[in-house]
């Protein structure tokens, strides 16, 4: 019961990762707001509520300013209050860059990044008015990001992009917001859903990331912040994937015919990129 006494929210809770994350919050006693479309997210909330637990079903657009406002209106009307927001809800467009299609571009983006931002600008508001009034703050946000957006993946450049831009929006958010008592922090997943199951049957369940997720979300982690982490099954994995490597520098503004000879020195001592998912 780490998580004893929190108001957790999920994005993306109806089906796969986020149903999983939802579950467990509600095992380890937080009360959980379930956000998807449609039915899934009353179901979810039916079987936390079965099993004993609290959760209320928000079915708004996540990706529009309105819809992320009343996510968090909705915790804190139902709840009393808002610990933790988990980023999860997300959609593939698969297509190679040459084949993408404008909406294709824009509907992966939104989905993903966009309501990343603006989830976690409704609830850091909150946030900061709380620690303004002198009330004790110690909230959470779990980003979700992907492989994709560590290494990149073909015929995701949609997906991969958006994703690299959850670990940006990660980490400046960990920086600005650690003033507020709220910790900022990523994943990367790898799992079996309906995203990955045709091109992936042997990835372990979701519930294998829910572990780390609610771990995340819970007083216990107050300490970890700014950080992204592969999960998979029973691995998990510290990314640094922002650490700089080898540098010259040559004193004065470089001759362009130069500068070919100084970067085939820096990357001969360099590791090897991290090869693109697909290639």
């Amino acid at each position: 019961m780490i998580c004893a006494g929190r108001v957790a929210v999920v994005t993306g809770a109806g089906r796969g990762i986020g149903r999983e994350h939802a579950l467990e919050f509600a095992r380890q006693g937080a009360a959980v707001v379930v956000n998807d479309l449609g039915e899934a997210a009353a179901e979810v909330v039916a079987e936390i509520a079965g099993a004993g637990g609290r959760a209320v079903a928000h079915t708004e657009d996540i990706s529009t300013w309105p819809g992320a406002e009343s996510l968090v209106d909705l915790a804190v009307s139902t709840f009393g209050r808002l610990d933790v927001v988990v980023n999860n809800a997300g959609i593939v467009r698969d297509r190679m860059l040459v084949s993408t299609s404008e909406s294709e571009w824009d509907d992966v983006v939104r989905v993903h990044l966009k309501s990343h931002f603006l989830t976690t600008r409704h609830a850091s508001a909150y946030w900061r008015t709380r620690a303004k009034s002198g009330e004790p703050v110690d909230a959470r946000v779990i980003n979700t990001s992907s492989g994709a957006g560590l290494f990149g993946s073909v015929g995701q450049a949609n997906y991969s992009a958006a994703k690299a831009g959850i670990l940006g929006l990660t980490l400046v958010a960990a920086a600005e917001l650690a003033r507020y008592g709220v910790t900022v922090n990523a994943i990367a997943p790898s799992a079996r859903t309906r995203m990955t199951e045709d091109l992936f049957p042997d990835l372990s369940g979701p519930e294998d990331i829910a572990p780390l997720v609610v771990w995340l979300g819970s007083p216990e982690s107050a300490h970890v912040t700014g950080r992204i982490f592969e999960v998979e099954a029973g691995r998990l994995t510290v990314v640094d994937v922002h650490t700089q490597g080898a540098t010259t520098d040559n004193g004065t503004r470089w001759d362009p015919a130069a500068v070919g000879k100084a970067v085939d020195a820096l990357l001969s001592s360099a590791p090897p990129p991290v090869p693109v998912y697909g290639t």
